[in-house]
């Protein structure tokens, strides 16, 4: 199959371009397209063939559900058997935006869009390329990260490419991406509605709006075994292919860690990545260093974090080693990214 790559601008969309690709989706096709989180991979959500062929172009697991994209409000009523009270309130303040909310769904939307779950997920995203596109597909596109299961998630077509070339017909070529990381997942069929994927519309956030709200504590588990709620979760993701450890602890003894461990992979022959900040990198002295950013930026870090892995990738390097950034605001967030690409690897000093 031959992949078309079609560049399109925020600013000025082409709406022939965006026609094409409306009728791409409806004709039960795949297109990548960017959000404001990462580049997705939409296909019809209400079209059972649709949603399988996305699982078959990214190699993912069957029972790991797809997200609903709609650009319209109403449109989750259509799909959803009650729309909840919190629903509402937190659509008011937070879309369209990186908030994805799970209800339980009606029998329009089919189980292969679902994992096999009665309830369904659904967002609606800001990117204006992703609302046309919505909007001219018939309103429902079922997408999750236009990416090889468990690689880095897309932040640029570039990556769509890399790894979906050959397997999808269209790529809209929007850009970089706004924030880099997936969106957070708000489970609203529980009595306390609950976190499932933490991302930039954090816990605070939410309860400013809503009240009370849990967080699944299989996110953040120092224990690879503890399970998170959300299938999707509980696979290796974001994975570089090298193997991955963060260093956690205070910043000089992480660096003199991170520094002794280069050292020592480097005596046997192996090809070492760093991932630093702003304010270390020019402390190690071997090794591939990549600055994720400024230690208190933390949208640079969660915008650059995807890019960097895929980065190591083409460097070929054996061994990644990267500081923790647990950070005031999203930190949770990118913490979670981490240890779920380093398989809970973690080494405290």
């Amino acid at each position: 199959m031959r992949t078309d790559i079609v560049k399109i601008d925020r600013n000025n969309i082409d709406i022939k371009e965006m026609r094409h690709a409306g009728e791409i989706i409806r004709e039960g096709g795949l297109v990548a397209f960017p959000t404001e989180t990462v580049y997705g991979l939409g296909a019809d959500a209400l079209s059972a063939e649709a949603s399988g062929r996305i699982y078959a172009a990214k190699g993912r697991p069957s029972d790991n559900p797809l997200i609903v994209h709609i650009a319209e409000f109403k449109d989750l009523a259509a799909i959803a058997q009650q729309v909840p009270s919190q629903a509402q309130a937190l659509a008011d303040a937070f879309w369209p935006g990186p908030l994805t909310m799970i209800v339980r769904k009606n029998s329009k939307v089919p189980y292969e869009t679902t994992g096999g779950m009665d309830t369904v997920a659904v967002r609606m995203p800001s990117d204006p390329i992703a609302l046309e596109l919505i909007r001219q597909s018939g309103g429902y596109i079922a997408a999750p990260s236009a990416n090889t299961s468990g690689k880095p998630s897309p932040t640029m077509a570039e990556h769509v490419a890399l790894d979906l070339d050959g397997k999808i017909p269209l790529i809209l070529d929007g850009g970089p991406v706004q924030i880099g990381l997936e969106s957070t997942i708000i489970d609203l069929t529980e009595e306390i509605p609950m976190i499932l994927r933490p991302g930039y519309i954090t816990r605070e956030m939410l309860t400013k709006v809503i009240g009370d709200v849990e967080t699944d504590p299989g996110l953040i588990a120092a224990d690879s075994d503890r399970k998170p709620k959300a299938p999707g979760m509980k696979y290796k993701h974001y994975a570089p292919k090298a193997d991955l450890v963060l260093i956690d602890g205070d910043e000089e003894k992480v660096v003199a860690k991170i520094n002794e461990l280069t050292a020592e992979a480097e005596a046997r022959g192996e090809r070492v990545g760093i991932i630093g900040t702003d304010e270390t990198i020019a402390r190690y002295s071997r090794g591939e260093v990549v600055s994720i950013g400024a230690r208190e930026d933390e949208d640079a870090i969660a915008q650059h974090l995807y890019r960097i892995l895929r980065e190591f990738d083409d460097l070929g390097v054996d061994r990644i080693y990267s500081e923790s950034f647990a950070t005031p605001r999203i930190g949770q967030a990118i913490m979670n990214r981490l240890l779920k690409a380093a398989g809970h690897q973690v080494l405290t000093v």
